[in-house]
């Protein structure tokens, strides 16, 4: 399969690939043990021209594809699911919509220190009230003379505490519905009126933060205005769009992850004379492994090459973050079972995984709302 990647591509993979085997994989439970954002990390992947890899070398990115990102959040997602969900929540929401929405100016100004890696980005939707409703939003921006005015909160924000930019969704017109969203960019250190309220305790992927973040009269000059006022909720579709592949990207490393470490312990681990990769409980359940994990691959790459083709991929995104979010759940308890007791403690990865494959069925779009839209394009 992996014939078919372009060599650059392929060299693309393999320098991401070293890196985690090298520098991520010896600490990825330590720092989900600590609870720790693991920053070095990121200056070392922004040292490899990592951290804008889908963005215009115009603007500091690599250049490269959708398909050459998804391939880089899939190594991550194999060694942590924390390091690929920072990674992929700093890429695909804090950073595409400013090349794809934003003026020239805005890139220059916060575009370039995203994908050159000076600092991670945050892309503000959710609300504590909003759920899957994510147009449901309290969040209000009101203009005073040549200012915006920000008040609200916003609930389960990636990245929040670590960000040097936030792309926060604020309705500009109550009366508009969708059409009276807009998409403001906010500077968590310089704007006065920002706060991280909450950086959430969470079940798995520790080592990134999740936060809740208020805004209370956060004034924002009319040039922080993404776009045109009431873009906001067609840019949150188009976002949405990359993103849902970004969550496939990361789930399907994840389940890799998960794969690699069940095959590898089968073959070492002996009952009864034997390694248990020769029993067919053991056999089936791995080959059962790599069949979800190979088939969310496909159906990601699908929708990476789709995306970077320019035609609609609303249905190819939601069917491969459906996929492969449960076929990362799936993966990860199957490698759990397949270690038996040792699955269950924390000096073996698989639990991490398990505990990090969760959340991919509820970010971006529950897998009940993944239904739905795939229903809606199937016009249904």
């Amino acid at each position: 399969m992996d014939t078919e990647l372009p060599d650059e591509h392929r060299m693309v993979r393999e320098t991401v690939r070293d890196f985690c085997d090298a520098e991520i994989e010896p600490i990825a439970q330590e720092i989900e043990d600590e609870h720790r954002f693991p920053a070095e990390i990121f200056e070392q992947l922004a040292e490899l021209d990592m951290m804008g890899v889908p963005i215009d070398e115009t603007y500091g990115g690599l250049g490269g594809d959708t398909l050459m990102y998804a391939l880089v959040a899939e190594e991550l997602g194999r060694v942590s699911g924390s390091i690929g969900l920072s990674y992929v929540a700093h890429t695909s929401l804090a950073s595409k919509p400013i090349e794809q929405f934003g003026t020239d100016a805005q890139k220059e100004r916060w575009l370039r220190p995203l994908a050159e890696g000076e600092y991670l980005g945050g892309w503000a939707l959710t609300e504590p009230e909003s759920g899957s409703d994510a147009s449901d939003m309290d969040t209000v921006a009101e203009k005073d003379g040549e200012e915006w005015v920000l008040n609200g909160t916003k609930q389960f924000i990636t990245n929040a505490s670590e960000a040097g930019s936030i792309l926060v969704k604020a309705v500009t017109d109550p009366d508009a519905g969708y059409d009276g969203i807009s998409t403001f960019i906010v500077d968590p250190r310089e704007d006065d009126g920002f706060e991280v309220s909450t950086i959430w305790e969470k079940m798995g992927l520790n080592a990134s933060p999740t936060c809740e973040i208020r805004l209370e009269d956060v004034r924002l000059p009319e040039d922080r205005l993404l776009g045109e006022e009431g873009e906001g909720w067609n840019q949150t579709k188009k976002t949405l769009d990359g993103g849902r592949i970004s969550i496939a990207a990361l789930s399907t490393g994840l389940a890799q992850g998960a794969y690699e470490h069940a095959k590898t312990y089968s073959k070492e681990r002996e009952q009864f004379g034997q390694p248990i990769s020769k029993f067919d409980a053991i056999r089936d359940k791995v080959v059962d492994m790599h069949r979800k994990t190979e088939r969310a691959r496909l159906l990601t790459r699908r929708a990476a090459r789709t995306y970077d083709k320019g035609e609609p991929v609303t249905r190819e995104s939601a069917l491969a973050k459906l996929d492969a979010s449960e076929a990362a759940r799936e993966v990860a308890e199957d490698a759990v079972q397949v270690l038996g007791g040792y699955g269950y403690t924390t000096d073996f990865a698989p639990q991490r995984f398990y505990r990090d494959a969760k959340l991919m069925e509820i970010g971006e779009g529950t897998s009940e709302i993944q239904h739905l839209v795939i229903g809606r394009e199937l016009g249904l």
